[in-house]
């Protein structure tokens, strides 16, 4: 725990609680020092690929690495286990194998993927996505940021390239099989630590509800055409067509100009939507969007849908899960409805991921949280697994 303590007040964040720390801002490049100087201390190589991800290689980078890792960034006010465990665990194993005079017989890498929350520019695993393709690089770099900063102009103050950014088939190429450590974002561990099956369906979309500003004082309530009715209702819809183990969330709502005494002019609201499945996440989508579209013409307003993010269901390559259990000793398997970087590698590489237990079940939030000694437990499950992939 030593080394989460090390970056403890690195992004604290005095208004919501927890950590916000994003993709290339003050807080994030910080930590991406910090991951430079422990992996130099342990004589790791570290590059960064042309689009803003580092690597620490242990031995020669080159095809059939076996690669570990996760990320540094944070939710707006998230909590300190979520990303930056699993850097931590990274770097640990590597000391747990060189304690033990293990010498890896193939390359061994820790990555640390960029914007894997989308905190700042609203796609999540954006490091990953530009690296396998899942995303143009020329949508990526005209991302902006709350504040107007474009994904392209961050990455260029921070020394990134944005003009290289795009699929990397050679990163990718040297990736023979990637771990993902993480804490459990839930609470469906009753032992200190798991593995992924898989992943749900998720998206992110944007519902724009413009209608006329106005004043608040002087307007009558049956001249208005308010588009806060619609998005109000559009997170009420949410919650209805969650159902059947589905899950729908609208946590960001940004009215414009956002005064209190003014009728809002337009109206963003993000909904975030998982399911099992392709089709039923869809099904989701469409029953919110219609209530939406119905809700914004009954104020006679307009809406307008992006689909910001998706990924399909991602089931975890079967082979490789069975042979980081048999490694272990036999670990329980169960899904998970967060995202993850593993889950966009693994259309393009064999992937699996380790979890270590929640015992709040908290994430996203200032109170995750995870015992000392499984996080230990989770260091020694990786170094093992690592050891017998890269034996």
């Amino acid at each position: 725990m030593t080394d989460l303590a090390d970056i403890a007040d690195v992004g604290r964040d005095a208004r919501r609680g927890g950590y916000s720390r994003h993709g290339f801002d003050r807080a994030e490049l910080e930590l991406r020092e910090w991951f430079g100087q422990e992996a130099a201390r342990r004589g790791l190589d570290v590059r960064t690929d042309r689009n803003g991800n580092l690597w620490a290689w242990w031995g020669e980078p080159g095809p059939g690495a076996v690669v570990t890792g996760s990320h540094l960034d944070s939710v707006p006010g998230g909590g300190a286990f979520d990303g930056p465990l699993g850097v931590v665990s990274a770097l640990r194993a590597v000391d747990v194998l060189r304690a033990k005079g293990f010498r890896p017989s193939r390359p061994l890498a820790v990555v640390v993927f960029v914007e894997e929350e989308g905190g700042r520019f609203g796609v999540a695993c954006l490091g990953s996505r530009l690296m396998t393709g899942a995303i143009p690089a020329e949508a990526a770099c005209r991302l902006t940021d709350p504040d107007g900063v474009t994904f392209a102009e961050a990455a260029r103050r921070a020394g990134v390239d944005p003009g290289r950014m795009g699929r990397d088939d050679d990163a990718l190429a040297t990736v023979g099989r990637f771990v993902e450590l993480h804490v459990e974002q839930g609470r469906g561990l009753a032992v200190p630590v798991g593995l992924a099956s898989s992943i749900l369906a998720h998206g992110r979309w944007r519902f724009t509800f413009t209608g006329e500003g106005n004043h608040a004082g002087a307007t009558l309530i049956e001249d208005r055409r308010d588009p806060m009715l619609p998005a109000s209702r559009l997170v009420l819809a949410a919650r209805e067509a969650a159902t059947g183990g589905a899950r729908a969330t609208v946590g960001r709502l940004v009215p414009n100009p956002g005064g209190t005494n003014v009728i809002a002019s337009s109206v963003d609201v993000w909904l975030d939507a998982r399911a099992a499945d392709d089709r039923r996440t869809r099904e989701v989508v469409d029953r919110i969007t219609a209530a939406a579209r119905s809700a914004a013409a009954d104020e006679g307003c307009e809406v307008r849908v992006t689909e910001e993010s998706y990924g399909d269901t991602v089931h975890f390559d079967t082979g490789l899960a069975a042979e980081v259990s048999a490694a272990l000793g036999g670990v329980p398997a169960l899904p998970t409805g967060a995202g993850h970087d593993a889950g966009v590698l693994a259309a393009h590489v064999p992937t699996a991921m380790l979890f270590v237990r929640n015992p709040t079940g908290v994430s996203h939030a200032p109170e995750e949280f995870a015992e000392a000694e499984d996080c230990a437990a989770g260091v020694v499950a990786l170094a093992t697994t690592l050891e017998h992939l890269a034996r």
